[in-house]
């Protein structure tokens, strides 16, 4: 059995859950996340192990239970945002649009770190034909969020800097509100190179109010403990080769490699050069190369689909 079977035969033991009782339980737009990147048998075991307690749902839309997201992130020309999180900085923030690829449905989001290690995400609807671009009313929207959030204005000049591709599940616990999303198949795409993920890996993300779940617990007993990571670093580490991303070493060296036959479909580059051609990933010790054009293509064209 393939590993994408076997994920969908462990899901299938949860029961169901619709989108607006997953966001009634379990919004959780100012939160404390903690991050695993774990080998898929762990998954399974850890996904096994969930169901025995009788107490996770998963997301199901329109008798769906995996998910098809696309993020387009933006950042200065010399990417103030990637370097505020390489060197911790307590005010940092990330601009982005997320794509539901399976219903057609975008969002607009601005996440600020807030007090305590907790994350701030504040969001707004965009239109999905745009969600490569940073629309009159999404500048104004972070404008707002940056002024209430740490008094100052947005930088003068945002531009795409990364736009990444992966499938999700989502998995509510029912007695509590915590949330778990469970990420495989990424893909990382620049207008020079596209990157695939090792897909040996799942990014297991808990997801909280307050302290450490009954997931994190079984992740620990699995052997798991938290990593830091970010889908935007990462993708700008593979992308920008030259970027020195300490803080995510151990999962560049671990988590991109090998192609990935079951990756969402990525976005077709809007005039793409002739001569560009996508750059491979970099081997686990390998360093940096010269960097690239921060330029990034549309996301893709057909419809999407919305999870939590």
């Amino acid at each position: 059995m393939s590993a994408r079977h076997a994920e969908t035969a462990a899901a299938a033991a949860f029961p169901g859950m619709e989108l607006a009782e997953v966001r009634a339980r379990a919004e959780l737009q100012t939160r404390r996340d903690r991050k695993y990147l774990v080998r898929r048998d762990v998954f399974l075991a850890f996904l096994d192990r969930l169901a025995d307690q009788g107490d996770w749902s998963i997301l199901q839309i329109g008798g769906m239970r995996r998910f098809r997201y696309s993020s387009t992130y933006f950042d200065t020309p010399d990417l103030l945002t990637f370097r505020q999180h390489r060197q911790g900085r307590r005010r940092r923030f990330k601009v982005r649009t997320r794509s539901y690829l399976d219903t057609g449905a975008c969002t607009f989001e601005v996440k600020l770190e807030g007090a305590r290690d907790a994350t701030v995400k504040q969001r707004r609807e965009h239109p999905f034909a745009l969600r490569d671009e940073l629309t009159d009313d999404a500048r104004a929207f972070l404008a707002e969020v940056l002024r209430a959030g740490y008094g100052v204005d947005p930088p003068g000049e945002l531009i795409r800097t990364a736009v990444t591709a992966y499938w999700r599940r989502t998995l509510v616990q029912r007695s509590g509100t915590a949330r778990i999303t469970c990420d495989t198949g990424l893909v990382c795409r620049s207008e020079a190179a596209a990157v695939v993920a090792d897909p040996g890996w799942v990014v297991v993300e808990c997801k909280s109010a307050g302290p450490p779940t009954a997931a994190d617990a079984v992740l620990a007993d699995l052997g798991e403990r938290p990593r830091r990571i970010s889908k935007y670093c990462l993708a700008a580490a593979v992308l920008h080769p030259g970027l020195r991303a300490n803080p995510w070493r151990r999962s560049l060296r671990d988590w991109f490699g090998t192609e990935d036959a079951e990756s969402p479909p990525l976005p077709p580059a809007r005039r793409r050069p002739e001569t560009s051609r996508p750059r491979a990933a970099p081997g686990a010790n390998e360093a940096p190369g010269v960097p690239v054009a921060p330029a990034v293509p549309a996301a893709p064209s057909e419809a999407g689909g919305r999870a939590a």
